[in-house]
Formats: structure tokens, sequence, C-alpha cells
């Protein structure tokens, strides 16, 4: 799956053009609009990206916990190298290593949530301008369906391409929406 984005400014136009790509087949979750008026995407049923990840959480959390590792294999390195961990027993540098793992790994997420999502850096100008981005995962099969409903909106300007959710991730995410609600994920 490939994620294309477009730029908008105009919510209404958005959820005309979510509403025709679910009338074509991409389903609900292929669909995300990033926006600072959250409280617009929400009055308008559209499906908006979690505050979680328009946050570079889980990547901070990710280098967080490689620095962890490296400072616990440093410790327990030391330990076997200056030879304490025989004097002492291995208890005290497993513990200090799983610590020192832990608290990095945490401080690494911290960290991740005061940052921007690397995916949405470029787009900062244009939310802070009060435009939004229309974020679609599409697999190639569904590449003529996205092309035919964008070219019918001349205000939506496309923006570039990117990685996507798993394939499996937005379907599973589909199923599981459908299985709680009883029904295929659609906007009212």
């Amino acid at each position: 799956m490939k994620r294309h984005y477009f730029i908008n400014d105009d919510l209404n136009d958005l959820k005309l053009i979510a509403q025709q790509l679910e009338q074509a087949g991409v389903t609900t979750p292929q669909i995300h609009v990033l926006s600072e008026d959250d409280a617009g995407v929400k009055a308008h049923r559209l499906n908006d990206v979690e505050a979680v990840l328009r946050k570079d959480v889980v990547g901070g959390t990710e280098r967080g916990a490689l620095v962890g590792a490296i400072g616990a294999t440093l410790i327990l390195a030391a330990a076997w190298a200056t030879g304490v961990a025989e004097i002492i027993s291995w208890v005290p540098p497993v513990f200090l290593a799983v610590i020192v793992l832990g608290f990095c790994t945490w401080e690494g997420g911290l960290i991740g949530i005061q940052e921007p999502h690397a995916d949405f850096i470029r787009f900062r100008d244009s939310l802070k301008a009060g435009k939004h981005v229309l974020a679609v995962d599409i697999g190639s099969d569904q590449e003529h369906i996205l092309h035919k409903v964008t070219s019918e909106h001349p205000r939506l300007s496309p923006a570039g391409e990117g990685p996507a959710a798993p394939g499996w991730f937005v379907g599973a995410r589909a199923r599981f929406e459908q299985m709680i609600t009883g029904t295929a994920w659609r906007h009212q």
C-alpha cells in the first residue's frame, strides 16, 4: 500500500471526497484527515489522525529503547570485564541494566511526544494556515479509484506520497469495527 497526501482548505469538500471514495470501495480506515481544527473534523464525521499518531511517540520510544539497550549492554560488559559480578553476584548489574533500559525507553517516549511525527512535519505550514491534509492509503488495485475521485475536485492539491499503514492492519481495523458495530465501517 501507498499513502497519498492531498491538501484542501474546505472540510465540506473533504467530507464529499471521503464519501465518494467509500462509495467506490475504499474503506474508512484507509482515509484520514489531519487538521488543527479537530472540532471541525469531528463535526464533519471525518476519520481523523489520532492524537498519539500525530506525535513521534513510537519513534522516540524505539530510539530510547535502542539507547537503553546499548547502555544495558555496556553495564553488563563492564560488570563482566571488571569481575565485579563474580564478587557481588550478577543480580545488581542485571537489575541496573534493566532499570537503564526501562528509563531510556520511557524517556525516549517522552521526548517523542513533544515532536511532530516525521510523516507530518512537511505539512506544518499548511496546517498553521488553516488547511487540512487528506491522507489516503491505497493498494495498487485502487489507484484508479483515487485518481478518478480526486480529479473531480480542483481545490484538492496533491501533496506527495509516503509509506502507508500495512494492508493487514487496515483490514484488521475494518473487520474489528464491523465486529463491534455489526455493520461495515462507513460514515453516516
